[in-house]
Parts: C-alpha cells; sequence; structure tokens
C-alpha cells in the first residue's frame, strides 16, 4: 500500500517525536533537586530514584489510563479499569527493582454518582489485591467543565500514584548488559492500556474504526468492546519471587523493562545505558486482538504494518528481565512464568524477527 494508505500512531493523534521533544522541557525540574535531603536522585533507564537515608531509595512514579477511559465509556463498563490505573504505576515501580509499598489515586468526573463511583472502586480494589500493597487516600473530584466523554455523566478520568521503596544492593541499573544477555518475557494480557489511540481509531466505529463494542470480529471469541477492556497485568507478583526464591547474590536482573508506550523502542533507553548494545527479538506469540486490529484496517483500505504494530504494542509480552545467559533458567524457574523473547547483541539496532519477516525499528 501506498504511504496515504497507512494508520500509524501519529494519525491516531499521538505523535511519539513531538512527544519526545516536548519531554525536554522536563529538564528544568534539575533545579529542585537541591531539596533533597540525602543527596540528588540517581537516574535510570526508565525513571529516577531518590535517597530517603540508611541506604535506602524512594521510586515514586504516577500514572494515568490514558484514552482507555473512552473505551469503558463507550462500551459501560467500569469495574476494571482501576486495575488498569494501579498497573500503569505499579508496574513502572518495580522497574528500578523496588518493593510497591502504597497507593494513592485521583478520579476526576464528570458528576458524581454512587453507582458509578462503586464501580470505579470494584477496579482499584482489585488493582490494590494484585499489587499487593494499600491504596491509602486520595481525590475524587467533580470537574464538569474538563470531562467531555462519550457520556456527559460517565466522564471521568483515573490516576494512580505508587510509592516504592528499595535498598542499594536491589537497585536494577541497566548499565551492565552484553552481547548474549537474555530477554525473558512474561505474557500480557492482551493491549493493556498503550496504543489505545490507535486501537479506537482502527477497532471502533465511534472514532473512525470498523466495529461497535458489542461486535465479535473474526478470530475472536469475546465482543471487541470486552478483548480491549481487558484489564493489564500486574507484574509484582512474579518479579517479587525472584527476591524470594534466588539467592541473594544474583536475584536482581540486569534490567527490567514495563512493555508500555513506544513497544519495543522503549530498549533503546538500555541501549543509552549500556552503551554499543543491540537487541534482537524472536519469540512473539500475540493474541487475536492484534491480528484483529490490522485485519481491520486492511477491510478499511487502510494498513498498519508490523513496523508499527511493534513501535506501539506489547504484542503478547507485557514485561521483561535481562539476566546472564547461565541464569535464564533459575530466573524462569523463580517466577513461575516466562520464556526467552530475545538477546543483547552488539549490533546497536533493535531488530525484530516475526512471521518470517526481519526489520529494525526506529523513532
Amino acid at each position: 500500500m501506498t504511504g496515504d494508505n497507512k494508520l500509524t500512531y501519529a494519525h491516531s493523534g499521538v505523535d511519539r517525536n513531538l512527544r519526545a521533544a516536548s519531554k525536554t522541557g522536563l529538564a528544568g525540574l534539575q533545579s529542585t533537586y537541591r531539596f533533597s535531603r540525602h543527596g540528588p536522585p540517581i537516574k535510570l533507564p526508565y525513571g529516577m530514584i531518590t535517597p530517603i537515608g540508611g541506604g535506602r531509595y524512594a521510586d515514586p512514579v504516577i500514572e494515568g489510563v490514558g484514552t482507555k477511559v473512552l473505551i469503558a465509556q463507550l462500551a459501560g463498563r467500569y469495574d476494571t479499569i482501576g486495575v488498569d490505573a494501579i498497573a500503569m504505576a505499579a508496574n513502572d515501580v518495580i522497574r528500578s527493582g523496588a518493593d510497591v509499598r502504597l497507593l494513592v489515586d485521583n478520579i476526576d468526573l464528570q458528576r458524581s454518582d454512587p453507582s458509578f463511583v462503586d464501580e470505579l472502586m470494584k477496579g482499584l480494589v482489585e488493582g490494590a489485591e494484585q499489587a499487593g500493597a494499600p491504596l491509602v487516600g486520595g481525590e475524587i473530584a467533580d470537574v464538569p467543565a474538563l470531562m467531555n466523554g462519550i457520556r456527559r455523566d460517565r466522564g471521568f478520568h483515573i490516576v494512580v500514584a505508587a510509592y516504592g521503596e528499595l535498598d542499594n544492593s536491589g537497585i536494577i541499573r541497566g548499565d551492565d548488559l552484553v552481547p548474549g544477555d537474555v530477554v525473558i518475557g512474561l505474557r500480557s494480557s492482551g493491549v493493556h492500556s498503550n496504543g489505545i489511540s490507535l486501537v479506537r481509531r482502527t477497532l471502533f466505529r465511534e472514532w473512525g474504526g470498523l466495529y461497535e463494542p458489542a461486535d465479535i470480529p473474526e478470530g475472536l471469541q469475546r465482543s471487541v468492546g470486552e478483548e480491549v477492556l481487558e484489564p493489564t497485568r500486574i507484574y509484582v507478583r512474579p518479579i517479587g519471587r525472584i527476591k524470594k526464591y534466588l539467592p541473594s547474590y544474583f536475584n536482581r536482573p540486569k534490567a527490567a523493562v514495563h512493555i508500555t508506550g513506544d513497544a519495543y523502542l522503549k530498549f533503546d533507553k538500555l541501549q543509552e545505558a549500556s552503551p554499543g548494545t543491540g537487541f534482537e527479538f524472536d519469540n512473539f506469540h500475540p493474541q487475536p486482538i492484534f491480528a484483529a486490529m490490522q485485519s481491520a484496517a486492511g477491510k478499511m483500505g487502510k494498513e498498519i504494518d508490523d513496523e508499527e504494530m511493534f513501535r506501539t504494542f506489547n504484542m503478547g509480552w507485557g514485561f521483561a528481565v535481562v539476566v546472564s545467559p547461565q541464569y535464564a533458567n533459575q530466573f524462569i524457574e523463580a517466577m513461575g512464568e516466562g520464556e526467552p523473547i530475545g538477546r543483547v547483541t552488539d549490533t546497536g539496532r533493535i531488530t525484530i524477527r516475526h512471521g518470517g519477516k526481519a526489520f529494525d525499528l526506529e523513532r
């Protein structure tokens, strides 16, 4: 197909290059680091941890659900979206090696409604259970001028803050990768909460896509609304089992990656931390929802090519750890799940091998 027929994340309204350029403005926050009482924050591949004294560090993360809330509104289902909110924050915390200690939420609403809030709470409680951390506070605010959702009486957004702690010996720095190291993937539950703008543009008629929420496309066993609203997996338990079951002298992965926005492009942060390295991935079992997106695009005379799929979606693996090859089996056994999905190389590129094709990912 011609370039005019391609569907990308940018076509759905999310320009990843513009977003990256905008983030350069965050450098202004460095002037606030002087207020840290125990020394400046430590930069890791995917965020900062802050010393809090006694050899301990804090890893606070704030994350939102993004436009997945619009699909919840369209489908009229609100009891799972809280799991996604907690997953996005908790899964980010454990990348550093931290344990999730507590959670706080913020819910903005079009209009307070007790039955609606009760539905939202079901997901938040379930997410806290899976994260193994108390949800100790937050805020519910009525902000009708900000909420212009599919249903005006159900417009909402959820943001969750997760607070983690770790000690110096447990920091996952991601800066000592060498060719031959193994990437172990943990299975995702579907699309999770990333690339949803492109999901909406492709699958839901409300935004120019092909289906109504209750439709069951060929290849799926349930409605497209149910499939997309499947909650994001929370990986606290399998990652926590590493510390529980492996001896302390090697129970820390070299790197940990929450495969969210930008998908396999996210591994370029590890290339920055370990210069000269690359990655090659060759083991994928994407859930049917991913093929349904490409099929829907084709039926509309469009195309989402494989490169865009791997730049945008988890394609079946929602979290990954990088370990020395001699320890790969021990890590898999300790976590109780996982498969080798790729390896560290010396190419300086991120290469995907899937479906008889091989290609490099570029921003």
